[in-house]
């Protein structure tokens, strides 16, 4: 792997992929707290399951985005696994709410697609633009 590849140092390591997926996972979680409290329903509300029931379809999709993309090869890299893991958990978490009876409004899924992109790729583009000016 070339000097720049900012994931050379941890290549093969199963721990430093888990890392950043749990780096993804904690944001989608984020994104699904901040749009429960956004709407006035209370991050936890349902019992303790609110944030649960709202996270888990984009949580999956998440896991299917990861393995469609073989994320864990290059889990840094911005284009190559963050636009897939995006594209893959925004479509596959509107197809989980709509199979389980959850929302799909389209300003819902306007919000939901921008937010995930700037929070999928976004921490892979500040990652990587640190890389480069540390270099």
């Amino acid at each position: 792997m070339p000097a720049s590849d900012p994931d050379a140092p941890f290549a093969g390591s199963a721990a430093a992929s888990a890392v950043r997926f749990a780096i993804d996972a904690l944001l989608v979680v984020a994104f699904a707290a901040i749009g429960r409290a956004s709407h006035e329903s209370g991050v936890l509300g349902e019992g303790g399951l609110g944030l649960l029931t709202t996270a888990w379809p984009f949580l999956v999709a998440l896991a299917a985005g990861w393995l469609v993309s073989m994320a864990w090869r290059a889990p840094s890299a911005p284009l190559r696994t963050g636009v897939p893991v995006w594209a893959v958990t925004v479509t596959g978490g509107m197809l989980l709410r709509a199979l389980s009876g959850q929302g799909t409004a389209v300003p819902f899924i306007v919000v939901a697609t921008l937010t995930l992109l700037a929070l999928l790729v976004g921490w892979r583009l500040v990652a990587a633009a640190v890389r480069r000016s540390r270099s």
